[in-house]
């Protein structure tokens, strides 16, 4: 076999030996931030959750408030009254 021939197939299997490796890595990598964002994702969405949640219970917080306010109102209108 030739030299240029024996230099030829070396060079073909050192290319197609890095473009495999190139590419196994590169899918790993994507792979890696792939599940990395999924992380985040959970994370944002039970912070969402969350928010939610609190947000809910806020607004029953001040229907409580509000109730409760208009009892006090209620209950100093009848002193008022009973005082004069």
């Amino acid at each position: 076999m030739s030299e240029n021939i024996l230099i030829a197939i070396l060079s073909l299997l050192g290319t197609l030996g890095g473009s495999f490796a190139g590419i196994v890595t590169s899918g790993k990598l994507t792979n890696f931030r792939l599940s990395e964002l999924e992380g985040k994702v959970e994370k944002l969405s039970s912070l969402i959750d969350r928010t939610y949640a609190l947000e809910k219970q806020d607004t029953l917080s001040e229907e409580k408030i509000k109730h409760i306010d208009k009892r006090l109102q209620s209950l100093e209108n009848s002193v008022h009254q009973y005082i004069n």
